[in-house]
């Protein structure tokens, strides 16, 4: 090969390059740095990450108490004699008999009270991790509002969770949150006919009996 072609070849490549170069690259969607692969792990464990939570809450308490007292007392008393004989004078005395005192007093209690209690909660919440602790645990928070036939109910979730109970398709169970506060706070018409009227619960509260 000539030594001309090779330089017409060596100059058809630099331009080629030089062109490829100073065309503007195309503009991702995903910053490089947040981007994932699709081998990488998904499972949430930055701030901002969300997870999700399944709530899985059983309940049950079981109490019985029964309490009885009784007691019972007497007392009697009487003045046989004041300052004389009861013959000789008339002082604090009626009919010639003196003064006298009997009591009697009998006291029964008997109270029992029992509590059955069961409760039962499923539910599915996203929430978002909002610190990242030095042990690597996930600081969680949420917050859900759904509104239905009038009636609205609100969940709020807080919590810590470990990184290594987050699953992998990115739900944690909720007996894994420590410190968890689970709110559930329904309004609406229903609801309110379950609790007792302002009355009745003043009545509750001032009742002696």
């Amino acid at each position: 090969m000539k030594l001309n072609s090779k330089i017409q070849i060596f100059a058809a490549i630099l331009a080629a390059q030089a062109f490829f170069q100073t065309t503007a690259p195309a503009q991702s969607l995903w910053h490089e740095a947040t981007s994932r692969s699709i081998f990488a792990d998904k499972r949430g464990a930055a701030i901002g990450d969300i997870l999700t939570v399944v709530i899985q809450e059983n309940t049950t308490a079981n109490k019985n108490n029964e309490t009885k007292t009784e007691k019972t007392s007497s007392l009697s008393a009487a003045i046989t004699s004041f300052l004389y004989p009861a013959g000789a004078s008339s002082l604090l005395t009626s009919g010639g008999k003196l003064p006298a005192m009997a009591y009697n007093s009998d006291l029964k209690h008997d109270g029992s009270g029992a509590i059955n209690n069961s409760e039962s909660i499923v539910a599915h919440i996203a929430v978002k991790i909002i610190d990242v602790l030095p042990n690597n645990s996930l600081v969680i928070e949420g917050r859900r509002e759904t509104s239905f036939s009038g009636e609205h109910q609100t969940i709020v979730l807080h919590g810590i969770v470990r990184a290594e109970d987050v699953a992998m398709d990115n739900t944690v169970l909720s007996y894994n949150i420590a410190d968890a506060t689970i709110q559930i706070i329904g309004k609406g018409t229903v609801t309110d006919t379950q609790n007792k009227g302002w009355f009745t619960r003043i009545y509750d509260v001032v009742n002696p009996f």
